[in-house]
């Protein structure tokens, strides 16, 4: 069994190190506030800091919010970079920006260690299942030596290219999930200001081409007005500024995915950041003055 480290036990992070536990391996914790109890359990520790999780653990798992986040839990001092030794390999699960992580991946190269960017897609939902999506910037040999912990934790699992190509891939999911609540949200928003039943309007959409995962799950939020994360819409409003930002490097328009971020603009300023990412067509119902469905 490997040692293992896992930093960041949110939403999504506890129960992705709680499969990693379950298997049977030593695994070495740490984040922000306390260590849940019901993780701390077989071989699983609690460490007092992120150096003392790299200096334990021979593959260091991180999920957290943000890439500054990411950069100050790495290379801060007392970071995992001051505790990695040569021939370690940390795996970056959060989302975060494409570019910085391509350098971040150089410094903890230069200490002698590999580095996999390996974000995920499948919420909270995904992350107890143990089904998430996962999508792998790295080299191969990084790779195949993780694999069979990704495996514990997601069943879609790629390697997309090298590092970097993980993240990059993880901003497009971002981009087709948001386009697609917003559709969604403006389908109902319609159906039900028309006078129609938006219930029986999903449920006949789903035997048609416009039948998706978003409108099954994220169109029985909007009706039955479930908002509680989920993934939130802070969370994904971040998602969707890397994909500008890196629009706007790269010299591409996506129109859209700025109509969309807007959207969730209009939720944050409106106190909804915290709700869950389907909560998106309340900018909507609020433009429309009309909702869905009652609260």
């Amino acid at each position: 069994m490997s040692k293992l480290g896992f930093i960041g036990l949110g939403i999504m992070g506890a129960p992705m190190a709680g499969h990693l536990i379950a298997a049977g391996h030593e695994v070495f914790l740490n984040t922000r506030s306390k260590v849940p109890d019901a993780l701390l359990t077989g071989k699983a520790l609690a460490c007092a800091t992120v150096q003392e999780v790299a200096q334990k653990a021979d593959i260091i798992f991180m999920m957290l919010p943000d890439t500054p986040d990411v950069a100050h839990v790495l290379f801060a001092e007392g970071g995992v970079a001051a505790g990695l030794s040569k021939g370690k390999t940390v795996v970056d699960m959060s989302s975060i920006s494409p570019m910085d992580t391509k350098q971040f991946a150089k410094k903890v190269n230069a200490l002698g260690c590999d580095y996999l960017d390996a974000p995920v897609s499948g919420g909270e939902v995904g992350a107890k299942a143990g089904s998430l999506t996962i999508m792998i910037g790295g080299p191969d040999a990084a790779f195949e030596r993780v694999k069979p912990l990704f495996e514990l934790m997601g069943k879609n699992i790629t390697l997309v290219g090298g590092n970097g190509d993980g993240q990059t891939c993880k901003v497009a999911n971002q981009i087709i999930v948001a386009l697609n609540i917003a559709a969604v949200g403006e389908a109902l928003l319609f159906a039900s200001k028309a006078g129609a039943d938006p219930a029986k309007v999903r449920q006949a959409l789903m035997g048609g081409f416009a039948a998706s995962r978003i409108l099954e799950v994220h169109g029985e939020r909007m009706i039955k007005r479930t908002f509680n994360p989920g993934f939130r819409i802070g969370l994904h409003q971040k998602d969707l500024g890397l994909a500008l930002a890196g629009a706007r490097t790269l010299g591409v328009a996506l129109p859209q995915t700025a109509s969309a971020a807007q959207l969730m603009q209009v939720c944050s300023a409106n106190g909804m950041q915290d709700l869950d990412h389907s909560a998106l067509v309340r900018a909507l119902e609020l433009m429309g003055g009309h909702e869905v469905a009652k609260t």
